[in-house]
């Protein structure tokens, strides 16, 4: 062996030791401080932090069927061209959901939440009872993209019912 691949040893295990220091610290820190739960991806990508915070719409400015029906249900195009028939007409979401609605062709929104076939829920009821709709569903209005908070299993629903005072009552859940 020569006096030089001593050093030479030394500097690639020192290299090959602060390659390995620096994948760890960057794995770590994707871990740490990448968003992992960015939601459900739309086809029109549709922020709900733009629109309650910054703009300051409410939740039943879009989804007012809840005040009326079981069901929350999914804002019409309608809806949306309330505002986009004026506002931001020209950027190229905007004008895909403008494409949509002149075409009378509705969007195909990806759903985010589930609730089994067995089960029975009126957002109407919870609204009229001042049940916040971030209860259940998180703090939207600081999403871009909705995440699913809450796995709506049946042990989430008693214990909410148990905390405010509601029926536990299997006929109330299972119709």
């Amino acid at each position: 062996m020569t006096e030089t691949s001593f050093p030479l040893r030394r500097v690639s295990r020192l290299l090959a030791l602060a390659t390995g220091f620096l994948l760890v610290a960057t794995a770590l820190g994707f871990y740490y401080f990448y968003p992992r739960e960015i939601g459900m991806p739309q086809p029109i990508p549709f922020s709900h932090r733009i629109h309650v915070t910054e703009k300051k719409l409410s939740c039943v400015m879009c989804h007012s069927e809840v005040f009326d029906t079981d069901q929350a249900g999914m804002p019409s195009l309608e809806t949306c061209m309330l505002c986009h028939s004026r506002i931001i007409i020209d950027h190229p979401q905007i004008v895909r959901l403008r494409e949509h609605f002149y075409n009378n062709q509705p969007v195909a929104w990806n759903r985010v939440s589930y609730l089994p076939d067995l089960c029975f829920f009126s957002h109407q009821a919870h609204i009229h009872r001042g049940i916040d709709c971030g209860k259940c569903h998180g703090e939207v209005d600081k999403m871009d993209r909705v995440v699913l908070i809450n796995n709506f299993k049946m042990g989430f629903c008693v214990q909410c019912h148990r905390n405010e005072g509601a029926s536990h009552d299997c006929l109330i859940c299972h119709r």
